[in-house]
């Protein structure tokens, strides 16, 4: 089973929430993202929550190309 430290990617205010919660929370509950890249996405791909941005095609696109990269070493 595959675990996360969520104090190390989420802001502390999120960091006990709920799975489900955290999905639905605005991007910017992810450490390091600010309320105005959290807008930036939005304007830009439509993301607002950040199971939204973990759906986001570009985003899968750049990961699956990392791993083939990886891979490929």
């Amino acid at each position: 089973m595959a675990s996360i430290d969520l104090n190390k990617v989420l802001d502390k205010a999120w960091a006990e929430k709920s799975l489900p919660e955290i999905l639905d929370a605005p991007v910017s509950a992810l450490k390091g993202v600010s309320d105005r890249d959290g807008e930036l996405l939005k304007e830009a791909f439509g993301v607002a929550s950040v199971a939204d941005l973990a759906e986001l095609k570009y985003a899968r696109w750049a990961q699956a190309l990392s791993a083939l990269a990886a891979a490929a070493r």
